[in-house]
């Protein structure tokens, strides 16, 4: 019971505290709406980070299997730092869509809320429209997004796993096991920067949409 409460007290608190900041910039003219778009871009802009990190480090992994002499210490360094940052990466693109998410269902609720102090029933039925038509946009971006998003796990876990190999086996044989793995990522990368690709473009798009 007191476990349950503490996170009860905690989800109160959050949606306080993003009630409080969403107010703060409304006193400013920043409606929600203006702060969903700027989420978006955000989102996209990582998503662009993202496909440019998960690139290099196929291209660290490719140059990793084409070892050719010199340090095999310093191929390991180089793959684990690349692993590293697509981590970094991933998790920047999810954070961000997560407070897409998050701004979306504040301006969904306070609009469905707001249609019922409409005077005019043609301004009502006009404004629950466009309302429908948002949260259709919204739901394909959403889609979108969250598809991209779950491309990078399996991305990941093939680097890391050859990762973990090469530093536990700092030899010519490693470099040879790792050739047959390199067929596997190219092919999760490339569905995974197809996926963002189709995500951008969703994004391009709601912008668009909501600045109309």
């Amino acid at each position: 019971m007191r476990l349950l409460a503490t996170v009860f007290v905690a989800a109160l608190t959050l949606t306080g505290c993003q009630s409080a900041y969403y107010a703060a910039w409304e006193k400013v003219g920043v409606e929600k709406r203006d702060i969903l778009v700027d989420r978006v871009d955000n989102a996209k802009e990582s998503q662009e980070d993202a496909q440019e990190q998960f690139s290099s480090a196929l291209e660290a992994f490719s140059a990793a299997v084409a070892f050719d002499g010199g340090e095999l210490e310093d191929v390991y360094d180089n793959l684990n730092g690349q692993y590293q940052d697509s981590v970094a990466a991933a998790e920047e693109v999810t954070a961000r869509i997560d407070k897409v998410e998050s701004v979306a269902e504040a301006l969904f609720d306070e609009w469905q809320e707001e249609l019922e102090k409409y005077q005019s029933g043609s301004l009502k039925r006009d404004s629950a429209a466009k309302l429908r038509e948002t949260q259709r946009r919204y739901s394909s971006l959403m889609s979108a997004m969250r598809k991209a998003e779950s491309k990078m796990p399996p991305v990941l876990d093939a680097l890391q796993d050859n990762v973990l190999y090469l530093k536990h086996n700092l030899n010519a044989s490693a470099i040879g096991a790792l050739q047959g793995e390199l067929s596997t990522i190219e092919d999760n990368v490339a569905q995974l920067l197809s996926q963002m690709n189709s995500a951008i473009a969703e994004s391009d798009a709601f912008i668009a949409s909501m600045k109309n």
